[in-house]
């Protein structure tokens, strides 16, 4: 257990499974919270050349569910002494209505709900390890929302179309951002930061559920366009640089780690806090119910 631990959500395909490499490769023993078995054996099998010595840790968890959210964190948390460094990495572009088994909307669970529970349940083991870091990956696309209303956004099950699906993205990943900013001002800056990324366009399986996605995405790979190693970068920039050890609330775009701004709809501590607030209410009352 000398090696710094990191635990990587969505780690099986795309910016994660690029950041969970090269965090192996820089000496960190990787644990990774992934819903397919299949995707996590070959993810293992991938990382065990680089690994060296240090095993690699599979938690089986749909991180859409809210009651699994919770429960792979518990056993995270129990697997280990000590936790250096969360990554917040799951996503889902879904181009129409889905709900899961709880009734949420599955982008808002998947996106924002599956993170903000599981970092609540590792969030002491995180501070018992200082100092540790929390890097959640939101988007660009969270400039295309212009109003939230969290009570009701938070709760949201109407159907939409595929053209629809931008902002309503947007929205969970703006969710992201204003959550890492409340998180921020609740946790002690010299036991555990948090930021959050922009991590650009990137041809991975995000939007796999689009008619031609597999065609696309080998074309733009053939053309270079939408390398998802820069998006890993600034994964692995945030989770490792002394040059952030002391940054925390910030949200940092692929281009050059260059401080952002959340978008303005987000922006105001209040309205911050009060979808932190809602977000705990609801939470609370789907536990109790």
């Amino acid at each position: 257990m000398d090696r710094p631990i990191a635990v990587i959500t969505g780690a099986t395909s795309g910016l994660g499974r690029i950041a969970a490499l090269d965090l192996a490769r820089r000496g960190y023993r990787i644990g990774v919270a992934a819903r397919s078995r299949t995707r996590a054996d070959a993810l293992v099998d991938e990382l065990k050349p680089v690994a060296g010595d240090a095993p690699i840790d599979v938690f089986h968890a749909d991180l859409g569910l809210v009651s699994h959210a919770h429960r792979v964190g518990e056993e995270i948390a129990a697997k280990y002494p000590r936790l250096d460094v969360l990554v917040n990495n799951a996503g889902l572009h879904a181009f129409s209505q889905r709900t899961t088994a709880e009734g949420f909307a599955q982008m808002t669970a998947v996106n924002y709900l599956g993170a903000f529970v599981l970092t609540q349940a590792l969030t002491s083991r995180l501070a018992a390890s200082a100092p540790a870091r929390i890097v959640n990956v939101a988007s660009e696309a969270s400039r295309q929302v212009t109003t939230i209303a969290p009570a009701e956004d938070l709760l949201n099950v109407d159907a939409y179309t595929r053209r629809e699906s931008l902002p309503l993205y947007g929205r969970t990943k703006l969710m992201t951002i204003m959550w890492t900013q409340e998180l921020a001002r609740r946790l002690d800056p010299g036991e555990v930061t948090v930021n959050c990324c922009d991590p650009g366009f990137n041809a991975t399986g995000l939007g796999r559920d689009l008619p031609g996605a597999k065609v696309l995405q080998r074309v733009l790979n053939a053309l270079r366009i939408g390398d998802p190693r820069k998006g890993a970068d600034i994964i692995v920039r945030l989770a490792t640089e002394t040059a952030f050890a002391h940054a925390s609330g910030g949200y940092f775009s692929v281009r050059d780690a260059r401080p952002l701004e959340c978008p303005e709809a987000g922006r105001d501590p209040r309205v911050q806090k009060e979808l932190w607030d809602e977000t705990v209410a609801l939470l609370a009352a789907r536990t109790a119910g």
